[in-house]
C-alpha cells in the first residue's frame, strides 16, 4: 500500500493539475517515490515516464501535461539513488549504483503497486537511463506494454579517449578494490556549478533555467557525478543490451529517438538496436544534445510526432467517439478514418516504407479512364475527351515524396476524379450535335448508341469495355 508524498513546484514549473505522488517500497524495502497523474475526458491508454540519471519527476512536468492532453494517465518515477527516493549511499550527490537487477526489481514493484489504476493499452516512454532499463525489463521479459519510446536511450557510455572495454575493466577493478562509491574523475561533482554556456544536455536556456530553479527550490532533488559502482553499472546493462538474440524477443513497436550531437551516449548502439529490435525504428533529431524532450521547440516536436505515430497505432483514439453520432450515415463514418492517421506522416524517417502498399490501389484506378479515350478517338468528339485526361492527377500524386506520400488523401481524390471524366463525353456529344446541321446530327446520333450501347447490337462490346 502506498503513501502520500509531495511533488517541488516553482512558478516556472507547476505542478500539472490531477497529479499526486505517493511513497512505495522497492526491492529489499527501500523507498521510493511516484507520482500518478489522470486527464480529464476520455482517456487512451498510460504512459509510465522513466527519466534519466540525476533526473527528478519534477523535471517533466512540461512532457507529463503534453501527454495527459493526448488522453494519458502518466505514471512517472524517481529511480533508486536520484530524486526524493531513497539514495545508495550517505552522501545524496553520489551517483551511486549496485548493479542493474536493484532497478529491474524496484520497475517490477512499481507497475505492481501501479497497475490497478492504469489503463490499458501501456506505452513506456524513457529517456537515457530510463530508457535503457525500460529496454533491459523488456528484454527480461516485461510483455505487458504495447509499445515503447525510447529518447538517446544509454545504450551505450562515451568514454572518451578510453575505449569501452578499457572502462569497463577499469570500472570492474574498482569495484574489485572496495572503490566503488568513489566518483569517477573527470565529471563535474557539484550540481550547483554548471551554467548553461558549459552545458552539453539542451540547447534551449529556459528549460535549463526551469530545471535549474527547481534544484534550488528543493536542494534534496539534486544528484552529483557518477561514482565508480554507476559506471560499472551501465557499461553491463549496455553490453547485455548489445547482443542482438535479447532483443529479438521484443516484438512491439519500438522508436529510438537520436541525438545527432549527443556527448554523453553512443549512437552507434542505437543504431545497432534499431536493426535487432523486430519492430524497431531509429529516429534522428538533426542538431539536438543529450536531453531531446528539454531541447527547444523545434527538436521537441519530433518527438511529438514520433510519440503521436507510436500510439497512433498501439493505443485507441478519441476520434472514436463521434462516430455512434454518424451511424445514420455510414458512408460518411467510413471517411474520416483514413483521415485518422495524419500523424503518422510527419514522422519523416521514421519508417517510409511500411505504408507503400497504400499507394498501389490509386495505381490500379487510374487504368480504367484509358480504355475509356480508345473509344473517344473513334467518334467526331474526339478533341475533347482527350483534353479531359487522368494523367494530371496521376502528375499531382507522384511528386509527393516520402513518407507522407503513403497516407495522404491525394490519392482518392484522384480516384475520383475519373467519374466526372465519364459524364464529359456524354456531354459533349449532344453539345456538338444541337449546333451542326441536320446530317451532322444523325452522324451524332448514329455515334451516340455506340457509347450508350442501347440499338446496335454489333457495337454493344465497345460499350462495355468503356
Amino acid at each position: 500500500m502506498t503513501e502520500p508524498a509531495s511533488l517541488v513546484s516553482t512558478p516556472e514549473a507547476p505542478v500539472p493539475p490531477g497529479g499526486a505522488a505517493e511513497w512505495f517500497a522497492g526491492a529489499g524495502g527501500v523507498r521510493l517515490r511516484a507520482a500518478l497523474f489522470a486527464p480529464e475526458g476520455r482517456v487512451r491508454g498510460s504512459v509510465v515516464l522513466s527519466g534519466g540519471r540525476t533526473e527528478p519527476i519534477e523535471k517533466y512536468y512540461e512532457v507529463i501535461g503534453e501527454l495527459m492532453e493526448r488522453g494519458f494517465v502518466v505514471l512517472a518515477h524517481d529511480w533508486r539513488g536520484q530524486g526524493l527516493s531513497q539514495r545508495e549511499l550517505p552522501d545524496r550527490l553520489k551517483g551511486h549504483a549496485q548493479g542493474y537487477k536493484a532497478y529491474l526489481d524496484d520497475f517490477q514493484a512499481l507497475l505492481r503497486a501501479f497497475e490497478g489504476r492504469l489503463p490499458r493499452p501501456w506505452i513506456a516512454l524513457g529517456h537515457s537511463m530510463g530508457g535503457c532499463l525500460t529496454l533491459l525489463a523488456m528484454a527480461h521479459g516485461e510483455r505487458r506494454f504495447s509499445g515503447a519510446l525510447l529518447s538517446a536511450p544509454m545504450l551505450g557510455v562515451r568514454t572518451g579517449k578510453v575505449s569501452a572495454r578499457s572502462a569497463r575493466l577499469g570500472a570492474w577493478i574498482q569495484n574489485l578494490l572496495g572503490r566503488a562509491a568513489r566518483y569517477v574523475p573527470g565529471q563535474p561533482r557539484d550540481p550547483f556549478a554548471q551554467s548553461f554556456e558549459d552545458n552539453v544536455l539542451t540547447h534551449d536556456p529556459v528549460r535549463y533555467a526551469r530545471t535549474a530553479g527547481l534544484l534550488k527550490a528543493e536542494p534534496e532533488l539534486a544528484l552529483g557525478a557518477p561514482t565508480w559502482g554507476w559506471l560499472d553499472f551501465a557499461l553491463r546493462a549496455a553490453a547485455y543490451l548489445a547482443k542482438p538474440d535479447r532483443l529479438r524477443g521484443i516484438t512491439v513497436p519500438v522508436a529510438i529517438l537520436q541525438a545527432e550531437d549527443d556527448r554523453l551516449v553512443d549512437n552507434a548502439a542505437q543504431d545497432a538496436a534499431a536493426r535487432h529490435l523486430p519492430q524497431g525504428q531509429l529516429i534522428r533529431v538533426p542538431g539536438a544534445y543529450h536531453e531531446i524532450l528539454m531541447e527547444t521547440d523545434s527538436m521537441r516536436n519530433i518527438f511529438l510526432r514520433v510519440f503521436d505515430t507510436l500510439t497512433g497505432r498501439t493505443a485507441p483514439k478519441p476520434a472514436a467517439a463521434p462516430k455512434p453520432a454518424e451511424a445514420p450515415k455510414p458512408a460518411e463514418a467510413a471517411a474520416p478514418a483514413p483521415a485518422a492517421p495524419p500523424p503518422e506522416p510527419v514522422v519523416a524517417a521514421a519508417a517510409p516504407a511500411v505504408k507503400a502498399p497504400a499507394a498501389k490501389k490509386p495505381a490500379a484506378q487510374p487504368a480504367a479512364p484509358k480504355p475509356a479515350a480508345k473509344p473517344a478517338a473513334k467518334t467526331p468528339a474526339v478533341p475533347k475527351p482527350a483534353a479531359i485526361k487522368p494523367s494530371p492527377a496521376k502528375a499531382a500524386a507522384k511528386p509527393v515524396n516520402g513518407v507522407a506520400s503513403t497516407k495522404k488523401a491525394a490519392p482518392v481524390k484522384a480516384a475520383a476524379k475519373p467519374a466526372p471524366g465519364k459524364a464529359a463525353p456524354a456531354k459533349a456529344a449532344p453539345a456538338k450535335a444541337a449546333k451542326p446541321a441536320p446530317a451532322k446530327a444523325a452522324a451524332a446520333k448514329a455515334a451516340a448508341p455506340k457509347t450508350a450501347a442501347p440499338k446496335p447490337a454489333a457495337k454493344k462490346p465497345p460499350a462495355k469495355k468503356a
